[in-house]
């Protein structure tokens, strides 16, 4: 069996339109730069407010939706948020958890419930739609769970991205009004499956992730990448 024979997670929804995927980093570079982005922001807010993920139900905070989920084994496999306040490290620890998964012990819903664990609560910074979507539709997380996929990482480096950085330099207050951080991190993911089968592929992923004073990040969205 290929590698490819399955999506891996991580990179499920890697197809999707710009605007979907640029949602958090145009607000943060809206914010930041003072640039017009803020036309694409509302385009891609209007696409989240439309769109749901599957097996999700309406909340208090329509960023972040409640998972219902059928067992009593809460979620899975998937590791708990990460407590730590540093933006770079706590994009580390995000990245290895969307980098892994077990279908053998998981269900789909608990996949989703544990990741939505890691989300900011605030609902405007908050974009569930770019981190669910790595998650595989019912249909395909059925067939990998057939093959018992499953999949560990690591993490190579994190950082910020030179255009984040000069954002911050040109305007060093301008991130107290969100405290949203973006930060690329960089790692390899190991899948296996059925039959001994197992392969490694490169990640790169670029997080949204908000960092209160005082408080331990979260998740705020899957971004596109900025620039390394």
């Amino acid at each position: 069996m290929k590698l490819n024979r399955f999506h891996a997670l991580g990179g499920y929804g890697i197809g999707w339109s710009a605007n979907r995927r640029i949602l958090i980093v145009a607000l943060v570079i809206t914010a930041l730069l003072a640039v017009a982005a803020t036309v694409a922001w509302f385009t891609g807010r209007a696409d989240q407010h439309n769109s749901s993920a599957p097996g999700t139900t309406s909340s208090s905070s329509p960023g972040v939706p409640t998972i219902k989920n059928s067992t009593s084994t809460g979620g899975g496999s998937v590791s708990a948020p990460a407590q730590i306040a540093e933006p770079v490290a706590f994009a580390k620890a995000a990245a290895l958890m969307l980098w892994s998964y077990d279908t053998r012990d998981t269900t789909r819903d608990q996949q989703l419930m544990g990741m939505q664990g890691w989300m900011t609560k605030e609902a405007e910074y908050a974009d569930w739609a770019s981190v669910s979507g790595q998650v595989p539709d019912p249909l395909l997380w059925s067939r990998m769970a057939d093959q018992d996929q499953h999949a560990t990482a690591t993490v190579a480096e994190g950082h910020f991205p030179s255009a984040f950085k000069q954002a911050l330099t040109d305007d060093p207050s301008a991130i107290t009004e969100a405290y949203v951080y973006v930060v690329t991190v960089n790692g390899t993911q190991r899948i296996g499956w059925a039959k001994g089968g197992a392969g490694a592929e490169e990640r790169a992923v670029t997080l949204a992730v908000q960092c209160r004073p005082d408080l331990d990040c979260t998740l705020a969205a899957i971004a596109p990448s900025v620039t390394q």
